[in-house]
């Protein structure tokens, strides 16, 4: 059976690492008899979707907490690829600006927006009789600061990729075998880690940073950010594509401004990790049309 579902999610290619690497994981998650899979729509979590359905069949069940800091267009992903893998899934809505310890984002706000995921998750798990929930954590993701990482590890999740040492360029290979659309799409985050640690997260705040983020995809940039400090929003797109947005930016800007930023500027470095705690230390563009 799992042989010839697996052309619901394409054609896999020849690639006998990633053949091996899946058999192992499709065994271990065979031996759980049941599971639920935390999909937010990313290449990780499809990758272990995907292994799951190949595993157990109807017994996997791929769901999603989807709260105000889940842009609209990733839980649309989040079900697009759910259905390219024929996985059952389910949405769970949630409101994470109901929680005042994420309101106040400290530092450690991942670990608080993970804990109410994954708690979310494992409430669905035991009331419909799954023996786990699993994530889509890779071996790439181990690191020193990682607060949403000790709360997946805290509620005993089951990060196979990560068990098995698969690492990001293998995750992208298993997808790209697996024939999953987003083998090659660029990682993302949720909308709450645009706005610094420190600074309260509000409906306003993120539904501004998700409209100007939809401007800059509806024209084809891949990855993207919206930077926002107090009343003023930094653009970040991948670094080859920072000169399209200066050419670009005298026709953009006046559309980020009627969002009402106080100010737009650009990051001419282009994207970096952990940007939105970087404040002042970005070099900018000036917000002036004539910066392109």
């Amino acid at each position: 059976m799992m042989e010839a579902r697996r052309g619901q999610a394409g054609v896999p290619i020849g690639d006998p690492d990633a053949s091996r690497i899946a058999a192992e994981v499709e065994r271990d998650l065979a031996a759980r008899g049941s599971l639920v899979v935390a999909l937010s729509g990313g290449v990780d979590s499809a990758v272990v979707a995907a292994l799951a359905w190949r595993a157990l069949g109807n017994r996997a069940l791929a769901a999603t907490a989807a709260a105000e800091t889940l842009a609209a267009r990733e839980l649309e992903k989040a079900r697009r690829v759910a259905s390219e893998i024929g996985i059952r899934h389910r949405v769970i809505p949630h409101s994470e600006l109901a929680v005042s310890e994420f309101v106040a984002n400290p530092a450690d706000r991942c670990y608080i927006c993970q804990g109410l995921r994954m708690d979310l998750l494992r409430e669905l798990a035991r009331k419909e009789g799954y023996a786990a929930v699993a994530d889509g954590t890779n071996a790439s993701d181990l690191g020193p600061e990682r607060p949403g990482l000790r709360a997946i590890r805290e509620r005993g999740i089951v990060s196979p990729l990560m068990e098995h040492g698969v690492r990001k360029p293998e995750v992208r290979a298993l997808a790209r075998w697996l024939g999953l659309s987003v083998w090659d799409r660029p990682a993302n985050a949720c909308l709450s880690s645009r706005i610094p640690h420190g600074q309260l997260v509000t409906l306003g705040k993120l539904s501004k940073i998700e409209e100007a983020e939809e401007i800059l995809i509806a024209l084809g940039f891949r990855k993207v950010r919206v930077r926002l400090d107090g009343g003023s929003a930094r653009i970040e797109v991948d670094g080859e594509e920072v000169a399209r947005l200066r050419r670009s930016w005298p026709r953009l800007l006046p559309r980020f401004e009627a969002l009402g930023f106080t100010q737009v500027t650009f990051d001419p470095a282009g994207y970096r990790y952990g940007g939105a705690d970087r404040g002042g230390e970005a070099r900018h563009e000036p917000q002036t049309p004539g910066a392109g």
